[in-house]
């Protein structure tokens, strides 16, 4: 716990609570790679979805060019 006063205002105490053991980069991407996994099926369609949008837009702009 780590406690600033300051001497210009009365009464003025500011409390800071620092934990231990937090999660660290690495644990992070571990649970960022876990918790993807479990949607690997929304990923695939929303690449597929874009991949086909792309395309699309592709196609459209062979077109209109002529």
């Amino acid at each position: 716990m780590i406690e600033q006063t300051v001497s210009d205002v009365e009464n003025f105490t500011k409390t800071i609570n620092v934990t231990e053991g937090g999660s660290s980069d690495v644990e992070a991407g571990i649970q960022f790679i876990y918790h993807m996994r479990e949607h690997l099926l929304d990923i695939g369609l929303a690449t597929v979805y874009g991949l086909l949008v792309y395309a699309m837009f592709l196609w459209i702009t062979k077109k209109i060019k002529g």
